[in-house]
């Protein structure tokens, strides 16, 4: 069977990934826009701030390719498919026959229509990251257009450059998506403490080659802020303009049904620039959880592996700010029973919000001792105890909610790793089975390597196994 996959980012390269490790004789060739190995997109604002190098979030080795049989085409991107001859035309006018295509095509950056535009720089490949680096190295003062996840990494890893940046946000309050109004407002105070000034309400009417104009909210006009850098974080938008040209059905991303499968049964589409059941996922977890589904289909390892959409964790990856958000955030007292506890002084804002019995959303800024067990609440979607102190402090044992970060209590069905789907118990398998580290935990079962989030526990986990055995860790 020959595998043409059109997209070499986390999507892509994790599919390639799966596939060679369930079937070693399917013919693979993967096309790359990027000319870098893939690497992890959740890492760049590591890259930014200088305290990860390209090679630190690489996916791949290089050598892995031919390691592995398979073509990788880095560099070279693919224009058009010829379904009726079923083959692929890369942009070098070579063309790649197919048996199955898989899309993954990913996201790019919304670039607002702003006079002046050309002059900042998009927030969103490792290329980009080069860039902001390149001019941060000058830079007397910054600017980052956006308030959500990507702008606000981008600012702090700036601030921790030394770099004097202000964040500009449309919204009354930063991540408005995932937090409500007074998490925006805590999240804001803390980033204020790390040197990043933030301006919600405001939009840039346009970007000069020292300064940036602002309007909106209580401006009389003409207000403008200094910058000798502007870097643009004002969303993405999935790619599909190779699938509306081949005449796939498309709506924000390329329609798929439960089998990642696109209207051309001989088509599939993951990541980012799919659409599965009316939803366009922004994430890597699902992006793997595709991977995984397509990989069982098309080399038969489980014909009735079906995807059924994501519970989505939210983890903001910026240096001294811990934040985790998960589903409804948004609903009110109306709707369902909120239980909240602030702390602005200290930083600290955890909501849960219940509906039926059941953790439906949840939110966790500071200090996050809770958010292995809602986590796991959340993902499980089971009943909750009657004491929901227990849940907002899991740490002073209140309400007899299990302590998710505690490995003695975790069930080994529990979800360690939200992004790569390892449970305790795959990882309690992967030690008896030699894995002593996490490092070796890693490697076996890629717990770790999305986020990162989950390190901390993991690390709990197999200390506590070494432990029981007399071992090292």
């Amino acid at each position: 069977m020959r595998l043409v996959v059109v997209g070499n980012g986390m999507a892509g390269s994790r599919l390639v990934n799966e596939v060679r490790a369930r079937d070693k004789d399917v013919r693979i060739t993967v096309f790359g826009a990027e000319a870098w190995q893939p690497y992890n997109r959740v890492l760049l604002s590591n890259v930014v701030a200088g305290t990860s190098s390209p090679d630190q979030v690489r996916l791949l080795d290089p050598r892995w390719y031919a390691e592995h049989d398979v073509t990788a085409r880095l560099g070279v991107a693919v224009t058009a498919i010829d379904r009726d001859c079923q083959t692929v035309v890369a942009a070098d006018g070579t063309r790649e026959p197919y048996d199955v295509l898989v899309l993954a095509t990913g996201s790019e950056a919304f670039v607002p229509p702003i006079p002046g535009v050309e002059r900042a720089t998009a927030f969103r490949t490792l290329d980009d990251c080069e860039r902001i680096r390149e001019a941060a190295a000058s830079a007397r003062s910054a600017v980052v257009v956006g308030g959500g996840l990507l702008g606000i990494e981008a600012a702090r890893g700036l601030a921790g450059r030394g770099v004097p940046v202000t964040l500009l946000h449309l919204a009354g309050h930063l991540m408005e998506r995932q937090l409500d109004e007074e998490a925006g407002l805590i999240l804001r105070e803390t980033l204020g403490a790390l040197g990043v000034a933030i301006r919600t309400g405001v939009t840039v009417s346009a970007i000069h080659e020292r300064h940036v104009e602002l309007a909106g909210g209580e401006l009389s006009g003409g207000e403008s802020i200094d910058a000798d850098l502007v870097v643009l974080a004002c969303g993405v938008r999935p790619v599909v303009g190779l699938a509306r040209d081949a005449g796939l059905e498309v709506g924000r991303g390329v329609v798929v049904d439960d089998e990642l499968r696109t209207d051309d049964p001989s088509i599939f589409a993951i990541g980012e620039c799919a659409q599965h059941a009316g939803r366009v996922y922004g994430l890597v977890a699902p992006g793997w959880e595709q991977a995984s589904v397509v990989a069982d289909l098309v080399t038969g390892a489980d014909k009735g592996a079906r995807y059924r959409g994501s519970r989505l964790v939210t983890r903001l990856k910026a240096k001294s700010v811990e934040l985790a958000a998960m589903g409804e955030t948004q609903l009110t007292e109306d709707e369902a029973e909120i239980v909240r506890f602030s702390h602005r002084h200290k930083g600290t804002y955890r909501k849960l919000v219940i509906r039926d019995g059941r953790l439906v959303g949840a939110i966790l800024l500071g200090e996050t001792s809770a958010v292995g067990t809602l986590t796991q609440l959340f993902d499980r979607g089971g009943p909750l105890p009657g004491d929901r102190t227990g849940l907002l402090f899991p740490d002073l044992g209140l309400g007899g909610a299990a302590v998710a970060d505690s490995p003695t209590r975790m069930p080994d069905s529990a979800r360690v790793c939200q992004c790569n789907n390892v449970t305790k118990g795959q990882i309690r398998a992967c030690w008896e089975s030699g894995a002593r580290d996490v490092e070796a935990v890693a490697a076996a079962t890629r717990a770790t390597t999305g986020c990162g989030g989950c390190r901390d526990a993991v690390e709990g986990i197999v200390g506590w196994l070494c432990e029981q055995e007399g071992v090292s860790a």
